[in-house]
């Protein structure tokens, strides 16, 4: 498994997530869910007790002056839930 890359998703959704201990990432649509517990133990330095995956459908949005609607690509979310009294740094809100 090559480096695998993890971006996170931040919403209002995912930041109240934060409180109980998940932590939502935008991930490659080939990846399942062993390599990505072993990808965020390994970067973080956390150990994972759960993971749950979706597929977000593509949205059409109208954009530039003449509104001509494109179709944003489907992507794949991972919520991964920590173990109790574990963090990612990533997600600290001031």
């Amino acid at each position: 498994m090559s480096e695998l890359t993890l971006i996170p998703v931040i919403t209002e959704k995912s930041i109240e997530n934060v409180k109980a201990g998940k932590f939502t990432f935008k991930i490659p649509s080939n990846i399942n869910k062993n390599d990505i517990k072993k990808a965020v133990e390994k970067k973080f330095k956390v150990s994972v007790t759960g993971i749950s995956t979706n597929i977000t459908k593509g949205r059409r949005v109208r954009a530039g002056t003449r509104r001509v609607e494109k179709k944003l690509p489907a992507f794949k979310k991972a919520v991964v839930t920590l173990k109790k009294g574990e963090k990612i740094d990533l997600f600290e809100t001031a």
